[in-house]
């Protein structure tokens, strides 16, 4: 039955502007079960034959067909199926992946195989095929391990590993001494007897003599086509090999009693086979038949490399077919049987393969993986620096009041001089509750009242920054609700004027050092104050001031006590700036201002007869809107309400302002994120770097690695297998190098937050996108690198040196 048949192949290389014509219009057929010798002399092409043969190339005219499928016009990938399914190669060369054990080599076709089996099944395949060949002893040793004959046989055993019915050997016997030579082409006779179609490309008719056909090629074209006696040739072909002399025809074998005519003895020594034995072959100088059924050679082991005596017999029994080859005792009771799951299919074969290939190189993808290292950290601390001043600033926002809003009282204007914010006495103590009662945006509103002044204690004495006059409202507003000692002072210190106070931790230290304020006795302005807590601690503000450097006290005991005065005091003071300059501006002799129609009470007037205190003003009230979001909507209400009770018309302006924090906020938020984004930058150029530097390591690769591309395409990898590799091990190790980074990162942020006190914060999504983005840098930059190996011509890569 025919298995290959050619019909007028021609090849034509370009070299530059020349057109090299290696065939010039090849034809033949070779039957299933044959065993041929294509033989010729270097350049004769027989070579190039060989690869139109194997699907490796394709011709430049003519057809040729395989298994009744025509090849001539197949495309890479679908050739590289019929490699797959059909096709074994033993190379000259042997062309073992180095740093990889002869089980792996023997199993790396079933890696690009439709078909592959579970891996323990392919695995016992090979140690079967490896037993097979004499090396299961030998499985777990890498090539730079074996010899020069065990490396060919475990090429053998990769070449059957797919059960093909073509078995293509490109001068399988060139690198071998003559004794191993001999155990190979037995071999191929074995296989061949078991119904494998086998095809030698040699130059050596010693080699071609183990054939059953030899076909000559010269100059591209077929000069010779000869068949020859197997049983004849068997004998001939080793004696060949073992004889310095010419070549012989058909030897005669000593029967091994003496019987013939002189003889040369040639010594086969096996022992280094497996198990010990010595064949002695008798070449005789003159040609005589001897009887039929003399030829003998004793003693012999029987094993699969050393099996000469049973080729040395006259065959009487035909080889066996394609169907009896599928149940070859090659393979013993292992069957192929697919391996049905897709997840195993798609990725752990192709993920194995590169974690082998980067385990390989240790050092090199160490350095790869640096630049994602450097980058990943890089990213991870600056981002959880960033993130910790960023919060940092918040809670320094928050911890000046990020939801208040400071109402304070309008400017008094004579003639067109401004006296400034807060000259006017316009905010009362009953707007501070219709703004608490009328407004459902604000929370809570807080009254403040200012002083100045020394505090003195025993011997000690202090001017704080902050004296206020306030109610217990305001530890709610300023988010001030934990107190280091004692408790805050009440309403009814309030109502009453109570000469109590709270003060900070500043002032405690200053004047109380190491002692207890809470129940001391300190004096402003000679005036005795019992403190009733001590404030927690809040630290600097974002301007920097001390915010435990305070004192507060009820604000009626400030506003009457410590500052003496009233509202009619205040408007005396009022009516006299107004007439001081009315007395300057000449302007207002023409353009009188205003006239007082009563008298203005003297100050031993107004001590006797005190207001009330809702008629006092308030130098500043303090509210907190419900949240960030409803600061403008607390802004709106509280304008319209002070209008409606101050009479304002529609025509005149607020006789009041109210500022917030929400500015100062957006600001310090606005800085945060740029100084992230700068980091962020910094970061991202470094990851980049490191991209460059694993496409550069990849190309290397690539280059490095042509001929083990050439050998996984040759062997049935399609271009998807290689793409997937390369960039599968590009992926890899951006991503082992993103969890390395994502580890000295926060190592780095823990360790500036312990040497320089610095707030840093942990933050998750970085880490994933952290690791999300070194996949993508890996996927980035490994592409073109693993494109590049796709797209490698099978033959130019396995000629690279």
């Amino acid at each position: 039955m025919e298995l290959i048949r050619l019909e007028e192949i021609t090849k034509t290389y370009q070299l530059g502007e020349i057109d090299v014509r290696v065939l010039k219009g090849v034809s033949l057929s070779i039957a299933r079960g044959e065993m041929v010798a294509l033989m010729g002399a270097s350049g004769s092409g027989k070579t190039t034959l060989m690869n139109i043969l194997g699907c490796l190339d394709r011709p430049s005219s003519g057809r040729y067909w395989l298994d009744g499928q025509e090849m001539s016009r197949l495309g890479p990938n679908d050739r590289a199926l019929v490699r797959t399914a059909k096709l074994g190669f033993v190379f000259q060369s042997f062309n073992l992946l180095p740093r990889t054990t002869a089980a792996q080599n023997v199993v790396m076709p079933l890696d690009y195989s439709p078909k592959r089996p579970h891996r323990a099944e392919a695995r016992r395949l090979a140690h079967l095929l490896l037993d097979r060949v004499g090396l299961d002893n030998r499985s777990d040793h890498e090539p730079s391990q074996l010899s020069g004959g065990q490396q060919q046989r475990v090429a053998i055993a990769r070449s059957l590993i797919g059960r093909p019915s073509l078995l293509l050997a490109d001068e399988p016997t060139g690198n071998l001494d003559s004794h191993t030579s001999v155990e190979i082409l037995r071999m191929f006779q074995r296989l061949n007897e078991e119904g494998i179609t086998v095809i030698l490309v040699t130059h050596d008719p010693k080699v071609a003599a183990f054939a059953h056909r030899t076909i000559r090629i010269v100059d591209g074209l077929i000069a010779g086509d000869e068949s020859h006696s197997r049983a004849a040739h068997d004998a001939h072909g080793v004696a060949e090999f073992l004889s310095d002399g010419p070549t012989i025809p058909p030897p005669h074998i000593h029967n091994g009693n003496g019987a013939g005519s002189a003889a040369t003895v040639l010594p086969l020594s096996l022992g280094d086979v497996r198990g010990e034995g010595e064949l002695t072959l008798i070449r005789h100088p003159h040609p005589s038949p001897l009887p039929k059924g003399e030829g003998m050679i004793e003693p012999l082991p029987r094993t699969v490399g050393t099996a000469i005596a049973e080729h040395s017999r006259p065959r009487t029994q035909t080889r066996p077919t394609a169907a009896a080859h599928s149940t070859s005792s090659w393979y013993g009771d292992v069957e192929p049987r697919a391996h049905r799951s897709l997840a195993p299919t798609l990725l752990p074969n192709t993920l194995r393969t590169a974690l082998g290939a980067l385990r390989a190189n240790k050092m090199r993808s160490a350095l790869t993986a640096l630049g994602v290292i450097i980058g990943v950290a890089a990213v991870i601390a600056m981002t959880e620096i960033g993130e910790g001043s960023r919060i940092a600033i918040q809670k320094t926002i928050a911890s000046m009041g990020a939801n208040n809003l400071i109402v304070l009282p309008g400017a008094i204007m004579s003639g067109s001089v401004n006296f400034g914010s807060g000259s006017s006495q316009t905010l009362k103590p009953a707007d501070m509750e219709e703004i608490l009662h009328q407004c459902p945006a604000v929370v809570d509103v807080a009254p403040m009242v200012w002083t100045h002044g020394q505090v003195v204690y025993g011997n000690h004495n202090w001017v704080p920054k902050n004296m206020s006059g306030t109610s217990p409202s305001y530890l709610s507003v300023r988010d001030w609700n934990e107190m280091e000692e004692g408790d805050m002072f009440t309403d009814r210190d309030v109502h009453d004027a109570s000469k109590v106070c709270v003060i900070g931790t500043t002032l405690a230290r200053e004047l109380f050092l190491d002692e207890s304020p809470v129940g001391k006795e300190l004096r402003i302005q000679n005036v005795p104050f019992r403190v009733v807590g001590v404030l927690s601690s809040k630290g600097a503000n974002m301007m920097g001031s001390d915010q435990d450097d305070v004192l507060l006290a009820p604000w009626t005991t400030v506003k009457f006590r410590l500052n003496g005065n009233g509202a009619g005091s205040t408007a005396a003071q009022a009516t006299a700036q107004q007439n001081s300059l009315t007395a300057i501006n000449s302007l207002n002799s023409l353009y009188p201002g205003g006239v007082t129609l009563y008298d203005v009470p003297s100050p031993i007037q107004t001590d006797d007869a005190p207001q009330s205190a809702r008629q006092i003003n308030l130098d500043m009230m303090i509210a907190k809107a419900v949240g960030p979001e409803e600061i403008q909507e607390a802004i709106d209400q509280i304008s319209g309400l002070l209008r409606e009770r101050h009479h304002l018309p529609f025509d005149r302006g607020n006789d009041f302002d109210i500022r917030d924090m929400t500015e100062v906020s957006k600001t310090m938020s606005r800085s945060s994120e740029l100084m992230g984004v700068l980091l962020l930058v910094v970061a991202a150029i470094s990851l980049v770097v490191g991209g460059v530097g694993i496409m550069n390591i990849m190309l290397v690769s690539v280059t490095e690695r042509t001929r083990e591309i050439g050998l996984r395409m040759a062997v049935g990898a399609r271009s998807h297998h290689i793409l997937r590799q390369f960039l599968v091990e590009a992926v890899l190790l951006c991503l082992l190098g993103g969890a390395i980074g994502i580890l000295f990162g926060r190592g780095a942020s823990i360790l500036v937050r312990s040497i320089e006190h610095w707030p840093t914060a942990a933050s998750i999504p970085v880490i994933v996108v952290a690791a999300l983005v070194s996949a993508g840098v890996g996927i980035l930059f490994g592409f073109y690198p693993a494109w590049k190996a796709s797209r490698l011509d099978p033959i130019e890569a396995l000629r690279y040196e």
